[in-house]
């Protein structure tokens, strides 16, 4: 019944690509288990896109900015002082350029958007159960098959210990993996709650109309709803203050959208609470941390962790990245070269500086960087015009393209206080989820211009 029902939740759809289209879906869920077969069945689909479609692809002009951002770094590469390193440093990055020029021409429909979020959304199941066994009841694993085609290490008790990190090689990586999947599954939820919890007689929702995007059946909904909060609570347990502050942003983005003013005030006056028992003068800290647990104040407030060395905190990483980024404005001293200089200077290893803007403002200097946020700018601009004015997205569709944005937010902020790109897993998903979206900015883009070719002949 299950599986019948989550069927439905995909909607088929007679579509042009689809076996590409199913290859991508069977990528994103086994992803998180297997990189490697994820990562080629990714591959194999961007190739024959780029094979079939190379002329629509080319003629995009965001394509041609990521081009020219993707020759810049080339450049940089080439004036670095270790260029075996920084030409390595390349592929977390070019190769991933070709992905997301493929995937925006292959994505054209909010029901594409649906499907990612369930296939993401279901191939997150394993993967929290992992994690909260390995927390919870100390599982511990290390499987190796065919190399790497499934190679998993599960450490009892998590990494760092105490904290959830299933598959993933840290407790911060996978906090960011669940954010990802938190935000889109939690839209998916609200989408399933809006329509059709009036018809199942569960309560009364505005616009509760049934369409083929929505099952009759209740499961999809239970289903979403045992995801969101199983999300939720492993993300509480990698305790990574920096998910926990993109989840409750996303839920107050979230409720915002849906005008829920009453839930507002709550995750308003829940998160004042935990930052006034964090970050108050004693005597009122005291008050609150009578009902705050020490968990998520001490936390926050590095009571937790004392006596962290100062070459570990993120303010030093910061300013030791921007004064490399002063040193070499125009070209930056070459991918992958941070963490060279910062052991040199610090005498304690790191592979990053904990700001991916910072990062490409060091390694690969100012203008490359300002071209590479100016692009970033220009998706979420042209994506909250798409979500206000286009009269071709109706309610469901809007709020699925809107969980898209806020995932895409969320990677932003993500990225300020960390580098994701440095997780396969994770560098893979962002750019599909930006392809995502520019794929639907372009599709109704070129109706609304289809429309207006029209008008005027009409005229």
């Amino acid at each position: 019944m299950l599986g019948a029902s989550l069927n439905k939740a995909f909607y088929r759809f007679n579509f042009r690509w689809q076996s590409p289209w199913n290859y991508s879906l069977l990528a994103l869920l086994i992803f998180p288990l297997s990189p490697l077969v994820g990562a080629v069945t990714i591959g194999f689909v961007t190739l024959i896109t780029w094979m079939r479609q190379n002329h629509k692809i080319s003629r995009r002009p965001l394509n041609w900015g990521f081009a020219l951002w993707s020759l810049l770094l080339i450049l940089t590469a080439g004036f670095a002082s270790n260029k075996t390193e920084a030409f390595l440093g390349l592929f977390n990055f070019l190769p991933f350029f070709f992905v997301f020029a493929a995937f925006s021409n292959l994505i054209q429909t909010t029901t594409q958007l649906r499907q990612m979020a369930w296939a993401l959304t279901i191939g997150s199941v394993p993967v929290v159960i992992i994690g909260l066994g390995q927390l919870f009841l100390g599982w511990s694993l290390k499987l190796q098959i065919l190399w790497v085609v499934l190679s998993w290490t599960i450490v009892p008790g998590g990494n760092p210990p105490g904290r959830i990190a299933s598959f993933f090689l840290h407790a911060n990586t996978f906090a960011a993996y669940l954010v990802i999947v938190f935000i889109l599954s939690l839209g998916l939820w609200l989408e399933q709650w809006r329509a059709g919890i009036g018809y199942w007689g569960l309560g009364i929702a505005k616009n509760s109309v049934p369409s083929p995007h929505y099952p009759l059946s209740p499961v999809p909904f239970l289903f979403l709803t045992v995801a969101v909060i199983t999300n939720f609570i492993t993300l509480i347990f990698t305790n990574s203050r920096n998910g926990w502050a993109i989840a409750i942003f996303a839920c107050l983005a979230y409720a915002l959208y849906q005008g829920w003013r009453i839930l507002v005030g709550a995750i308003a006056a829940i998160v004042s609470s935990v930052l006034l028992a964090a970050f108050a003068p004693s005597p009122v800290a005291e008050i609150f941390r009578r009902i705050v647990p020490a968990f998520f104040w001490a936390r926050l407030n590095d009571d937790m962790y004392p006596d962290r060395p100062v070459a570990l905190m993120r303010k030093t990483q910061w300013e030791f990245a921007w004064s490399l980024a002063e040193q070499h404005p125009w070209t930056g001293w070459g991918l992958r070269s941070f963490g060279g200089l910062y052991k040199a200077h610090m005498q304690i290893p790191l592979g990053h500086p904990h700001n991916l803007f910072l990062m490409l403002s060091a390694e690969t200097g100012f203008p490359s960087t300002f071209l590479f946020c100016g692009l970033l700018l220009w998706i979420v601009i042209t994506g909250l015009q798409l979500l206000r004015k286009s009269k071709y997205l109706n309610i469901g569709d809007r709020l699925i393209f809107f969980s898209y944005l806020l995932a895409f937010v969320g990677w932003i902020l993500l990225n300020t206080v960390d580098v994701t790109l440095f997780d396969f897993r994770l560098n893979s998903f962002s750019w599909l989820i930006l392809a995502a979206m520019c794929g639907i900015i372009h599709h109704h883009h070129q109706q609304e211009k289809l429309a207006s070719d029209q008008n005027e002949l009409l005229n």
